[in-house]
């Protein structure tokens, strides 16, 4: 004779299941009951001119009217922003290294240290020379360019 292939956990799964689904039909028909006891049905939250969340509907009056134009979407074209000219910068370069092409410029104002390159060069500098540079934006923080003896 063989075995019966059902084991005590599938039987204690299975009424698991079917206790879920008596007790989903009995919340669905508490829902539909209450639904009936209750017909308001779903209550509304408005919006007012102010921004405010309010039981009564805004008043259309207060109602603005708003030219779609006017609305800019995006980020303006390049040309159509103002270029700041850059002003040009005076300090002391305290190190360069000519055999590999970079230095640090300090500035006379505010101490701050500016990496430099032999490519931003204008005329070849060395250590303790003042010069003049602008500053423009590196991968790694502010670069000084342009960068003449005064």
């Amino acid at each position: 004779m063989a075995k019966s292939q059902v084991t005590y956990n599938k039987i204690e799964k299975e009424k698991k299941r079917l206790k879920k689904r008596e007790e989903k039909q009995k919340k669905k028909e508490a829902r539909k009951t209450e639904a009936k006891e209750n017909p308001k049905g779903i209550q509304f939250a408005y919006v007012d001119h102010n921004g405010n969340l309010t039981d009564t509907p805004p008043d259309p009056q207060l109602k603005e009217q708003i030219d779609l134009e006017s609305i800019e979407v995006g980020i303006p074209k390049k040309e159509e922003r103002e270029e700041e000219e850059p002003a040009a910068k005076e300090g002391k370069v305290s190190f360069f290294d000519t055999s590999k092409g970079f230095g640090f410029i300090l500035d006379s104002i505010n101490q701050e240290k500016y990496f430099v390159h032999v490519s931003g060069l204008l005329e070849p500098i060395s250590e303790n020379d003042k010069v003049t540079y602008e500053l423009e934006r590196g991968p790694k923080g502010m670069n000084a360019v342009r960068v003449k003896k005064i």
